[in-house]
């Protein structure tokens, strides 16, 4: 069965399984989130939740939100989020989502924000060699040659050159679910996800879960 939740990023640590092995883990802040609307097939042509997560203060929200949530008669949320799901019927408007939807030991999928790089060359954007670092050379780090000359007289579309890299939507599939603590409304996954500390996650059960 499909289920998802919103988290928060919280940052990184270690914990020991039984037999004393490291795990690298990820903390994140599960919730709680509000169901915010339930979006049906005979009224939106599909099935869905929209979950709401964090607190903000109404001066902080433009007038359709805050009509939004009027309308369900909730308290404002920061971040919005809604999640496809095969089954809705068990979701109504008010109802509260917490960590425990996921269990240990099941498969999830991250979506997130990575980081932001600011603007690279080639070498890191795109992993490119760089030139002989003889002074002779006069070619190190530079994208090297753009093409054709006369015809077509252009650069190609999707020529990998300098740019902006870092800051799009990354998703980390099949991550390990290896505690979840209700008390702190806390999930532990095994191994990194996207973003910086802080970052909002949506967090979904695995569409390509491996044993």
């Amino acid at each position: 069965m499909k289920k998802g939740i919103i988290g928060k990023k919280v940052g990184m640590t270690q914990i020991f399984d039984e037999k004393g092995n490291v795990i690298p883990v990820t903390v994140i802040e599960a919730g709680p989130c509000v169901v915010a609307q339930v979006k049906t097939t005979e009224t939106d042509g599909y099935q869905a939740i929209q979950l709401g997560f964090g607190e903000i203060k109404s001066k902080h929200i433009n007038k359709p939100e805050a009509g939004h949530f009027a309308k369900s008669k909730l308290e404002n949320k920061k971040h919005l989020r809604e999640f496809r799901l095969d089954d809705i019927s068990n979701f109504k408007v008010g109802d509260e989502v917490k960590a425990d939807i996921f269990a240990t030991g099941e498969k999830v999928d991250i979506q997130g924000i990575s980081k932001g790089k600011g603007f690279q060359g080639v070498i890191k954007r795109h992993g490119q060699h760089r030139g002989p670092m003889g002074h002779g050379s006069m070619y190190h780090r530079r994208p090297g040659s753009m093409g054709a000359c006369a015809t077509p007289s252009r650069v190609f579309k999707g020529k990998k050159l300098p740019g902006h890299m870092g800051r799009v939507t990354v998703t980390i599939q099949n991550l390990d679910v290896v505690c979840v603590d209700m008390d702190k409304n806390v999930i532990l996954v095994k191994g990194s996800v996207p973003g910086a500390k802080g970052a909002i996650l949506k967090i979904k059960s695995a569409v390509k879960a491996t044993n």
